[in-house]
């Protein structure tokens, strides 16, 4: 990337006009010090991907160009991006990503991210958008029970494996995105490619295991049979998928 104008960035909601380049097989990030930016030149070249950060809202490019298979993936946010582009050249399996994230123990699924997509001038084999949203966290594994105890043999019987315990629910996925598109009138619409389905339901948490029982032990007098196993836990159920996006396409 050419000419940051941090300076401009740091003082100004709308950072200033410049070039941003990405290379061959790599990543970069746009900065995050403005929620606006406005870009003269974009180019992705084949395999790379640009990062467009949650508090960035807004982006305007005067010309795109995207590489085969070229990203442009946008972080998760709760606003919606606007995405204005004047001109736009997009190679084969080039793609604009905005994905929700999938659930983990500590933190839900995230909601595919509202975008509005605005493309004056386009060529391209297909606009493809992915708007889809996060899977669900998985449940959570249920305990194992514990072993029971062996006898003595003086007294008592063998102590009986306890339950596992049952696993928790998946959680549900997270709803796809809201995606509105503007192209040009010309461009067909079978080369139209959106998803906004939503995320898949966590996998359920297995049940714990059955704890073992106490081992029989011989013993001069008798013999102390062992004790019985516990039951192992049930497992969850799977979560619900997501809510299904949107997808709106007005013609320019």
């Amino acid at each position: 990337m050419r000419k940051l104008c941090l300076l401009a960035a740091l003082i100004s909601p709308l950072a200033c006009a410049q070039v941003v380049s990405v290379e061959t097989n790599s990543l970069m990030r746009l900065p995050n010090t403005a929620s606006i930016l406005q870009l003269e030149r974009l180019e992705v070249a084949d395999y790379g991907t640009l990062l467009i950060p949650s508090n960035v809202t807004e982006v305007s490019v005067g010309e795109l160009r995207l590489g085969r298979d070229a990203r442009i993936t946008i972080v998760p946010g709760e606003q919606a991006l606007e995405l204005k582009v004047n001109r736009a050249e997009l190679s084969e399996g080039s793609q604009i990503t905005a994905r929700g994230a999938s659930g983990t123990y500590q933190k839900a699924a995230r909601s595919g991210r509202n975008l509005n997509l605005q493309i004056k001038a386009l060529t391209a084999p297909q606009l493809m958008v992915d708007g889809r949203g996060g899977a669900g966290a998985p449940g959570f594994v249920g305990l194992d029970g514990a072993n029971g105890q062996a006898p003595g043999c003086a007294w008592g019987q063998a102590g009986r494996g306890a339950d596992g315990s049952d696993g928790s629910n998946g959680q549900a996925g997270a709803p796809g995105a809201a995606v509105r598109l503007a192209v040009p009138r010309d461009y067909p619409a079978d080369k139209i490619k959106v998803q906004v389905a939503g995320g898949a339901g966590g996998v359920a948490g297995p049940g714990g295991k059955p704890g073992a029982g106490g081992k029989a032990k011989g013993c001069l007098v008798y013999k102390a049979d062992g004790g019985k196993s516990g039951k192992p836990g049930l497992d969850g159920q799977p979560g619900e998928e997501g809510a299904a996006g949107s997808v709106t396409v007005q013609r320019l």
